[in-house]
Order: structure tokens, then C-alpha cells, then sequence
């Protein structure tokens, strides 16, 4: 490990000794901070809501946007004690978990699960619970810095998942891996690269949606679950979601298939709605009017 990665390592063990509820609170003024600059975040974030949120009156929205931002703020600051506090001492910062019986009898099946965990909540959190359940291998790509890939194997641990590249050998090993019994996770709401997804709804208004979930389930029969960590409230911890995915997830019409899948990841940001990650641009690709355009208003 490089020496500067070592040594942020290092910050991370020490400042992982603070209360969760003070790195959470840091984080939230970070979240207030950046509304207050009123740059691009806080714009395509507040552009976002008046899409999911169309019915609420002006100060209602503002309020929303202020937890929003906040909420996004404690999902960096929180991954100090995530990561700095090692997976079994994160781990004991999970209070409850609902619909853990949901994956217990997809695993027993042997047929394969897919965990579809959009960006909400405290995804870290949750790949240590479940990698404590199971095997895991993941989706990702490579981080720009490549001597980061050493400090997140460093944090992780043993309860860290197998990492697979998003490119065609990678896919594969994800349908081998399925085809056996194991299971992978996969961010729903990663929005694709031009000309690999389909245009879907998604509160209300089209956005381009992968299909490499849909097609995994399709063509494995693996059973897929959406999963999320929610962040409690005064840093109390944190609740585990298991959901079932929506009837036709797996269709073979992959518009079917895609609508389905965004209303799984609307399931569970209702559950937890602030704590989504609303700064990204879902509705900006090829063929769709994208509403991020400062000039529109």
C-alpha cells in the first residue's frame, strides 16, 4: 500500500472514534453548505425533486431539498466510521433488519439472487451485512486512482465482495457466478452508457435504465431482492431493507422489464426518501429533453 494511502487509513481509524452521531451531524452542515453555494448539486438535486415531488408548494420543496442535501452529506461523512471502524465493529451499528427472510429463502433455493441496492442509505453498510450472509461479487468500475483499490480491500476486509469489472469478461463471470448459485449486486439506478439502456419511468418521467439486470434475471432465473441501509435518526444506527422485486422484472420485454425495475427502486425510496441520492442527472440522455439546463428555469 502506498504510503499516502496508508496514512488515510490511518486518519480513518482515528477520526472513526468519534460518535456516529457528530460525524453525521459534519456531515449534514457539509450538505447545507453546498445548497447554500447553490451550484450544479444542489440545482440538478432540486430540479429532481420538483420531478418526484411535483405536488408540494414552494417552501414545502425547499425544506426537502435542505434534508436532501443534508442526508447527502452524511453519506460521506458516515463512511468514516464505516470504513474506519473495521466491518464487524460497522456492523454492530445495524439495529434492525426487515425482510431478512426474504434472502434466507432466496439463498436456500441455489437457483442464484440478485441484490439490486440503489444509491440510498449507506450501500457500504449494507455490503458488509450482506457479505456476512453470503458470497458476494459486485459490479464496479475502477477507480480513477488506482492505489484507492488498496485501501478499500485494507477497510473491507474479510467481509469484502468480490469485485468484477463492468466490461464483457466481467458480465460473463457475473452469469457463471449466477448460473451456480452464488450472488452478485447491482447498482439498479447506475445510469448507462449511450446505446446500452432503455428508456423507463421513473417518478413519472422517462430515464434512460439499464437492462443488464433484467436480462441477468431472464436468462438465470435468479431471484432478485432490492436492498437498502436506512440511516436512523441523532446517528442511532441503521435499518437493513430487504424488498422483493416488482412482478416483471425479469420479462423478456425489456420496456416491461425496465419499468419494473425503477419501480423497485422507487419502493425503496419511499421507505427512505431524503436519503436518496438525487443529485444525479437520471433523466439527461440521447433522445430525452433534459431538464437540467439552467435556462429552463
Amino acid at each position: 500500500m502506498r504510503v499516502d494511502i496508508y496514512l488515510i487509513y490511518l486518519l480513518l481509524r482515528l477520526l472513526a472514534r468519534l460518535p456516529l452521531r457528530v460525524l453525521q451531524g459534519l456531515g449534514a452542515a457539509l450538505g447545507r453548505l453546498v445548497l447554500w453555494r447553490h451550484g450544479r448539486t444542489a440545482h440538478n438535486t432540486g430540479v429532481n425533486l420538483a420531478i418526484a415531488r411535483p405536488q408540494l408548494a414552494p417552501a414545502a420543496r425547499a425544506l426537502l431539498l435542505r434534508q436532501v442535501m443534508e442526508e447527502s452529506g452524511k453519506s460521506i461523512s458516515e463512511i468514516v466510521k464505516v470504513w474506519g471502524a473495521g466491518a464487524e465493529r460497522a456492523l454492530t451499528l445495524v439495529r434492525e433488519v426487515r425482510g431478512e427472510a426474504l434472502l434466507d429463502a432466496a439463498l436456500a433455493t441455489g437457483n442464484g439472487v440478485i441484490i439490486a441496492a440503489p444509491h440510498l442509505g449507506c450501500w457500504e453498510l449494507l455490503n458488509y451485512w450482506l457479505c456476512r450472509k453470503t458470497p458476494m461479487a459486485i459490479l464496479y468500475r475502477p477507480p480513477r486512482i488506482a492505489a484507492v483499490e488498496g485501501l478499500l480491500r485494507r477497510v473491507r476486509g474479510a467481509l469484502a465482495p468480490e469485485q468484477i469489472r463492468a466490461d464483457g469478461a466481467g458480465v460473463r463471470s457475473l452469469y457463471k457466478r449466477l448460473a451456480a448459485g452464488g450472488t452478485v449486486g447491482i447498482l439498479p439506478d447506475q445510469k448507462p452508457r449511450a446505446g446500452e439502456g432503455r428508456v423507463a419511468p421513473f417518478f413519472g418521467r422517462d430515464a434512460l435504465t439499464m437492462v443488464l439486470l433484467p436480462r441477468l434475471a431472464a436468462r438465470t432465473g435468479a431471484t432478485v431482492l432490492f436492498a437498502f441501509a436506512e440511516r436512523l435518526p441523532d446517528g442511532a444506527g441503521y435499518r437493513v431493507h430487504l424488498l422483493p422485486a416488482p412482478a416483471g422484472v425479469a420479462d423478456a420485454d425489456l420496456g416491461i422489464a425496465c419499468a419494473a425495475l425503477n419501480r423497485g427502486v422507487q419502493d425503496c425510496v419511499e421507505l427512505a426518501f431524503a436519503q436518496y441520492q438525487w443529485q444525479y442527472k437520471r433523466y439527461s440522455a440521447d433522445g430525452l429533453v433534459s431538464p437540467y439546463d439552467r435556462d429552463q428555469g
